[in-house]
């Protein structure tokens, strides 16, 4: 698999798709710090790790509105391993109008647009989620 955060975007999108309530995923850090965002946005409704060493995964609950209508509508890997989007933090424009949320890799770690805006921080643009 060339881009694993690729994969975690499809496995998400998919699972809502056919309205699962959790899927399951292989571990990685970046990947669960990527999701531990989401989470705290509130974007998906928990995270559980599962398995030891090499058998690790991660278990996210998927969060739906009350019509069984999935509260992620869209999922977009901006930065690829074939071409890395660079912003600064003058650069960084809200996604969706302030409705969705840009993970960010920043010097200080992962985090949110809005939060790598509040700290002045630019970084690369992981992906956009609304």
């Amino acid at each position: 698999m060339t881009d694993p955060i690729a994969d975690l975007l499809n496995r998400i999108r998919n699972a809502q798709a056919v309205n699962k309530p959790t899927v399951e995923i292989p571990y990685s850090d970046l990947k669960f710090e990527i999701l531990k965002i989401m989470e705290k946005e509130g974007l998906v409704e928990g995270l559980e790790k599962k398995g030891k060493r090499v058998k690790r995964s991660v278990e996210i609950t998927l969060r739906y509105d009350s019509a069984s209508n999935p509260i992620i509508s869209g999922l977009r890997r901006i930065s690829r391993p074939g071409q890395r989007i660079y912003l600064s933090a003058k650069e960084i424009k809200p996604v969706r109008g302030g409705y969705g949320l840009s993970i960010l890799s920043t010097p200080k770690g992962l985090m949110s647009d809005r939060e790598a805006r509040r700290a002045k921080i630019g970084g690369e643009i992981i992906c956009e989620v609304w």
